[in-house]
C-alpha cells in the first residue's frame, strides 16, 4: 500500500480540535452506573483438559456486561503460577470474537494472566440483543442504532469492556492493581475507551492501530474496512441524518476517551494503513491526557501494524514500567 495520509512530520504534530459533547461524562457515568447495578458476579469454569493444554490453565468465563447480560471470555494463566498476576485484558478486532483459548497463548508464555473478551454480536458466544429501537444499518455494526447515543451498538460493547475490568477482582489469581488493557484495530479503540472510562482501574494501555478514533476524518478519508459502512449509510440518508449521526459518534470517539485517560500508554501505527488512517491514530495519541505515552511507528506497515514484531516491543515497555510478572 502507498502512503495515503500525512507525512510523518505532520502526523507528529496533528492535534485537531475535538470537543466532546457537553454531557459526555454524565452520559457515560449514568451508563456504567446502570450496568453496575446488576448483581451477577463473574464465573469461571476450568477447561484446561478439554484443550489438552499442559503449560497453562484455561477457564471459560462469563461476567455481567450491558444490563447484566452475560459476556463470554477466556481466562488463561501460566500453570502453577503463584498469583496474583498482572492481567492483560484483550479486546478483539472488528467482526471477530474470542475464538479458542489456543489462539491466545503469548501473554501466558510471558508469565501474565490474560482475559480475552468476546465481542457481543461479532463473536459466537455473546449475542447482541440490541435496544429494540428499529434503526436499520448498512451491512455491519457501525451504524446499528446510530440515530441515538442511547441506542448505538458501541454503547453496549464499550460497557461490556469496562465491566470486564470490573470482573478482574472476582476472578482467581489476578491482581486488580495491575490491569493492562490492549487490542488491535477495534480492540485498540476499545482499550482506549476503557482507559478513559475507568482510569482508576487501568495500570497501562496498549492500543495497536486503533479503530474508532476521529470518526469524521476516518469516514471522509478511507475506503477500506468498516468506516465505509457509515459512508454508505449516509449516502442514502445524507439530507437529514449526517449531523445526527456524527453527534452520536462523538460519544464513542477514541479521541474523547484519550482526553480522559491517564495510564501509561504505548500506541502503534502503520503509516500505510488503509483502514485506520494514521492521522486518526495520531489524533487520539496527541490528545492523550497521560504524560507517559509512546508511539511505535511501523513506516511500511498496513493495518497489520508491526505484526509479530510488536509483542516484544510491548513486553519490554511493560518491563520498564514495573508491570512484568515476578520471576
Amino acid at each position: 500500500m502507498p502512503l495515503t495520509d500525512m507525512p510523518l512530520d505532520e502526523l507528529v504534530g496533528y492535534r485537531p480540535e475535538c470537543r466532546a459533547p457537553e454531557d459526555f461524562d454524565a452520559f457515560w457515568s449514568r451508563t456504567l452506573a446502570e450496568a453496575r447495578r446488576y448483581g451477577q458476579v463473574a464465573k469461571a469454569e476450568p477447561v484446561t483438559d478439554r484443550y489438552l493444554l499442559r503449560t497453562v490453565e484455561a477457564d471459560d468465563v462469563r461476567f455481567p456486561g450491558w444490563q447484566g447480560e452475560p459476556v463470554a471470555a477466556w481466562l488463561i494463566r501460566p500453570r502453577g503460577a503463584e498469583g496474583p498476576l498482572p492481567v492483560v485484558v484483550t479486546y478483539i478486532g472488528y467482526s471477530g470474537g474470542r475464538g479458542l483459548p489456543t489462539d491466545h497463548l503469548l501473554w501466558s508464555a510471558a508469565g501474565y494472566a490474560q482475559l480475552v473478551v468476546d465481542t457481543r454480536g461479532q463473536g459466537h458466544d455473546t449475542p447482541d440483543r440490541g435496544e429494540g429501537d428499529g434503526t436499520q444499518w448498512a451491512g455491519g455494526f457501525m451504524t446499528r442504532g446510530i440515530d441515538s447515543p442511547q441506542h448505538y451498538y458501541y454503547r453496549r460493547l464499550m460497557t461490556d469492556c469496562v465491566r470486564a475490568v470490573d470482573a478482574v477482582a472476582e476472578l482467581p489469581g489476578l491482581d486488580p492493581e495491575r490491569v493492562i488493557v490492549t487490542g488491535a484495530s477495534q480492540g485498540g479503540g476499545l482499550s482506549l475507551a476503557v482507559a478513559g472510562l475507568a482510569p482508576d482501574r487501568v495500570a497501562a494501555v496498549l492500543p495497536d492501530v486503533p479503530f474508532l478514533c476521529h470518526y469524521r476524518r476516518a469516514v471522509e478519508s478511507t475506503g477500506d474496512g468498516p468506516y465505509p459502512e457509515i459512508a454508505a449509510y449516509l449516502r442514502w440518508h445524507s439530507r437529514h441524518r449526517v449531523t445526527d449521526a456524527f453527534a452520536t459518534l462523538a460519544y464513542f470517539d477514541g479521541v474523547h476517551f484519550a482526553q480522559r485517560a491517564t495510564a501509561p500508554a504505548l500506541f502503534s501505527v502503520g503509516l500505510m494503513d488503509p483502514v485506520c488512517p494514521p492521522s486518526t491514530v495520531y489524533a487520539a495519541f496527541n490528545h492523550y491526557a497521560g504524560q507517559d505515552r509512546s508511539m511505535t511507528v511501523w513506516p511500511f506497515a498496513d493495518h497489520g501494524g508491526g505484526c509479530g514484531s510488536n509483542p516484544p516491543v510491548q513486553l519490554a515497555w511493560l518491563h520498564e514500567r514495573g508491570l512484568a510478572p515476578e520471576q
